[in-house]
């Protein structure tokens, strides 16, 4: 199976700086961009944007590491090393100046398809986790979109636990999924991923989950309310064994009409 990896920093109007950094901000509380602007009454904290900028993995600094390293997450900076080197782009989430996510990811074309696969995504453990998480796949939509107009996309990556696949809410086709029984093309995609993402030796195809030595990156996410994630999308997670690393391989596509709304800026 051919891998084609592809630079985001580098196509169309961003030949001019190899280390260009690209981003975007995403209100906490967003209200349609018609609406009136409002003055916050006096003594009454507004929610600061989340500012969201990608670079490549190669421009990171030891610093950058150590500071992510230093967030709370589920990854030490010898995982996070190897990320740098494993992936060709990193998105950084602030707010106030202050780190609350990260991811580490590529865009690239398997057997021709193309693809958003999350390496490894952190997110902090605050009340504006839900604001950072849209923020990160926010980007991970407008590179997409940037890299591959007008085509169908894949998105995948390994989850540890339920609350993750928060993520992945507005994709199509969930492979795998509550009540669906998958058919061979989406098995096929589960291998495919499970052996780019270097896990194939111990992954179950039946189950999507892969049993061990799994979690040198996945999707690191609490929910703020996992009481209110479904049972049955928790019983996906039955035979992930987190004491020895396991996961759980996702996919998920989205249409091509859908990503130019969910990439827009």
């Amino acid at each position: 199976m051919a891998y084609q990896q592809f630079h985001f920093l580098e196509p169309l109007f961003w030949w001019q700086n190899r280390y260009l950094t690209v981003t975007s901000e995403v209100a906490a509380d967003s209200s349609p961009a018609s609406s009136p602007a409002k003055r916050p009454d006096k003594g009454v904290n507004t929610a600061m944007p989340i500012h969201v900028e990608t670079r490549d993995c190669a421009a990171l600094t030891d610093a950058d590491l150590d500071e992510m390293a230093s967030m709370g997450g589920a990854f030490d900076i010898g995982l996070l090393s190897k990320a740098k080197e494993d992936w060709v782009l990193c998105t950084i989430a602030r707010s106030e100046d202050k780190l609350h996510g990260f991811t580490f990811s590529t865009l690239e074309r398997i057997g021709g398809t193309p693809c958003v696969l999350l390496g490894l995504m952190s997110v902090k453990r605050t009340s504006k986790r839900d604001q950072v998480l849209k923020g990160l796949m926010h980007e991970a939509y407008h590179r997409a979109l940037m890299a591959f107009p007008d085509e169908d996309v894949v998105v995948g990556s390994r989850f540890a636990s339920a609350d993750g696949l928060e993520a992945f809410k507005q994709l199509d086709e969930l492979i795998p999924r509550p009540g669906h029984r998958a058919v061979g093309e989406e098995r096929a995609w589960g291998r495919r991923l499970a052996k780019r993402f270097g896990v194939d030796g111990q992954y179950d195809e039946q189950a999507f989950v892969v049993k061990a030595k799994s979690q040198t990156g996945y999707l690191d996410h609490e929910s703020l309310k996992p009481e209110k994630l479904p049972p049955d999308v928790a019983a996906l997670f039955t035979g992930v064994v987190a004491a020895k690393g396991g996961s759980l391989v996702v996919h998920g596509w989205v249409m091509a009409e859908d990503l130019v709304k969910l990439g827009r800026r």
